[in-house]
């Protein structure tokens, strides 16, 4: 039996920490939910997520400082940004700087799992 796929969320909004590992979990993925870039960095998470849904627009360190910390640890985590900003000139920057995906704030429930299943590849489909 293959283990599920590790996805981790980090939004400092309550509900999207509390709406998307609900959607998460019922298409079948362990999720973990994090407040802040700082407490995902402080966790276990970096070593065992598979995919990381990442907001934009973070108090303290961004969603994209996360990113380059990541690279910087050498941690190769596919990240699905989310974001409610609506410059259309941050999806494509992101996406350039290693991003699998940017999804803007409101998105569909099948957008968000098929960027997921996207970033997590073929090595995660049923």
């Amino acid at each position: 039996m293959t283990k599920q796929p590790l996805v981790s969320v980090v939004d400092d909004s309550d509900s999207v920490r509390e709406s998307l590992p609900d959607l998460l979990q019922h298409a079948g993925f362990a999720v973990q939910a994090f407040a802040s870039a700082e407490a995902f960095l402080a966790s276990a998470a970096p070593d065992d997520t598979n995919c990381l849904i990442l907001d934009v627009g973070l108090p303290g360190m961004s969603g994209p400082d996360l990113q380059q910390e990541l690279k910087r640890l050498g941690r190769a985590i596919p990240i699905v940004f989310i974001t409610a900003q609506g410059d259309k000139s941050l999806q494509p920057r992101l996406v350039g700087e290693g991003a699998a995906a940017c999804l803007f704030k409101p998105f569909s429930d099948t957008a968000l799992l098929t960027a997921v299943e996207s970033a997590l590849g073929p090595r995660w489909s049923a």
